[in-house]
């Protein structure tokens, strides 16, 4: 139980990626804040697992810097602090540069890296001072692609800024013992990854990796329960791409 009495504030915890990292660390003993935007359902079978002691489940539009304060307030009067802080909420539109309009622009960049930023923000003023605090970022392999569909411009790009925030923040923070990482999965089976691929396409990205299949959540899980640790404290200002060697 590594993880016991870390309070881990997990954007997007509903489901995919983070679900499945809430569901890791709250085995290896932490505390969760599930946050979602619409599917209160899941994130409430979520607490039911863990326990209502354990884990709290808040509503918020992680987008909006006001309800991201308001997230980070329910954090802390319920556990009293945070411990690690995983902005894992994202969108991955689908569109080239040619037909994406203002508000593509707006909806990738507002949740993938104004949400991100500003959660880290808040989220850290409340780790302990003594230090051991986490961030973990969700970045993607694309940012290092060199082939990459011209259908996901907006996104790479946002993910592009992720991870120089994680760059920049892991100097930034250092001073305060905080650490600063991102995964960066490849083609993970989530809901985000499946909507709006037919089959063919997504039985072509399968193939096109040397293990001929998916990752799933839980593998990234894994990698996410590592940097949230006291074993990483020395691993700081690192995207860690999490993919089967589909990209390298």
């Amino acid at each position: 139980m590594f993880l016991a009495d870390k309070v881990v504030l997990i954007t997007g915890a509903s489901k995919g990626i983070g679900r499945a990292v809430a569901e890791r660390v709250a085995d290896d003993g932490a505390k969760v804040v599930v946050n979602y935007l619409s599917d209160s359902k899941s994130a409430e079978e979520m607490v039911e697992r863990i326990g209502s002691d354990n884990a709290l489940a808040v509503q918020a539009d992680v987008s909006k810097v006001a309800d991201i304060e308001r997230l980070v307030a329910a954090a802390v009067e319920k556990f009293g602090k945070i411990d690690v802080v995983m902005p894992n909420a994202g969108y991955m539109g689908m569109k080239d540069l040619a037909h994406s309009t203002e508000a593509d622009y707006d909806r990738h960049f507002d949740l993938n890296v104004k949400g991100a930023a500003f959660l880290v923000q808040k989220a850290v003023a409340h780790m302990p001072t003594s230090g051991g605090g986490r961030v973990i970022f969700v970045s993607s392999g694309l940012t290092t692609s060199t082939n990459v569909s011209p259908a996901y411009v907006m996104y790479a790009a946002s993910k592009g800024a992720v991870d120089q925030l994680t760059r920049v923040l892991a100097k930034d923070l250092a001073r305060r013992n905080i650490t600063v990482n991102a995964v960066a999965p490849g083609p993970t089976a989530t809901e985000l990854f499946f909507d709006g691929k037919c089959e063919q396409l997504v039985s072509a990205i399968k193939a096109a990796s040397p293990f001929n299949r998916l990752g799933e959540p839980a593998e990234i899980a894994s990698v996410v329960a590592f940097l949230a640790g006291p074993e990483s404290a020395w691993v700081s200002g690192q995207v860690i791409r999490v993919n089967g060697a589909n990209m390298v």
